[in-house]
């Protein structure tokens, strides 16, 4: 990891790149996403996006289609060698597929993942707790012997790879959180939130809000901890108008979010729903859009 956290985050503002290379700035980059308006890039149901800051690069997510995420990749400038980590947030194919291409070019890099069998761990206590000593070895769950860890596969073998990862701290006032979606039995769906402080608020990132954009806020101190950008996918597409409607007020007037930038999954009345109360703190941040904040005494940018 390289340098602190230290810049507040004073003024942001959404850039379509003109040329296919990246500023060495403080900066949010949308690498995957289904609309935007850069020409060269593809459209793609699936979300990724980078964060640089304070010198820490991270990617979050990694797109649905393996080819596409490192078609836009490249021609954003984004080098995908040369990163401190990797968060997914959860398990679904449209956030994870870019992990493929990720492996063949940069297999050590450390990838942070929430608390789900898809990504290993260990098979659940609870389906060995009513053991039958009474039946013969043969029809008993590893003779009647059962390991004390029963580990599970994943498709993910060959990487650095952090289960569990809720609660980690990545660097210096980078931390992940994690929630769970509830789900009939075993249909939970965990998720992490890349959450970054900086002086003037929280920064928040998310893929698809699964466990609820609310409970979401709620886990990482809000309204008592400032979010100066809300991005990502808010999981409302099929959401009623209005209940769309209402939750956008109470994330500005109840949860104190100051400024946003949904995608993915947000669906297109969430962008006219947050458009509408947010005004001009509201960012249509498709692929190829650049959230980038700047000191604002270095001028207009």
């Amino acid at each position: 990891m390289r340098g602190t956290l230290g810049r507040a985050l004073l003024l942001l503002v959404p850039v379509l790149l003109p040329a296919p290379s990246l500023a060495q700035a403080d900066g949010i980059t949308i690498i995957s996403d289904a609309f935007g308006g850069r020409d060269g890039l593809h459209h793609d149901w699936g979300y990724s996006a980078l964060i640089e800051v304070a010198g820490h690069r991270i990617l979050f997510d990694t797109g649905n289609d393996a080819a596409r995420f490192a078609s836009n990749a490249e021609a954003l400038g984004i080098d995908l060698t040369d990163l401190d980590a990797v968060v997914i947030s959860h398990r679904h194919g449209d956030h994870t597929d870019g992990l493929h291409h990720l492996r063949d070019v940069n297999p050590s890099v450390r990838v942070y993942a929430p608390g789900d069998e898809y990504f290993g761990g260990a098979t659940p206590a609870v389906f060995f707790r009513r053991m039958e000593p009474g039946l013969p070895p043969e029809q008993r769950y590893f003779r009647g012997a059962v390991p004390a860890v029963v580990p599970h596969g994943t498709p993910w073998r060959g990487f650095d790879l952090v289960p569990g990862a809720g609660g980690t701290e990545i660097a210096p006032g980078i931390r992940l959180v994690e929630n769970v979606a509830p789900g009939r039995d075993f249909g939970e769906t965990p998720e992490l939130t890349l959450v970054v402080e900086t002086a003037d608020g929280l920064i928040v990132l998310v893929g698809c809000s699964h466990p609820g954009i609310e409970r979401i806020l709620a886990s990482i101190g809000a309204p008592t901890e400032p979010v100066e950008l809300l991005v990502g996918g808010l999981h409302l597409l099929t959401q009623p108008d209005a209940e769309v409607d209402a939750l956008a007020g109470r994330l500005r007037a109840e949860w104190g979010v100051r400024r946003i930038a949904p995608g993915h999954c947000s669906g297109e009345h969430a962008f006219v729903a947050l458009r509408e109360v947010f005004g001009d703190r509201f960012e249509h941040a498709g692929v190829g859009t650049v959230l980038r904040w700047r000191d604002a005494s270095a001028g207009p940018p």
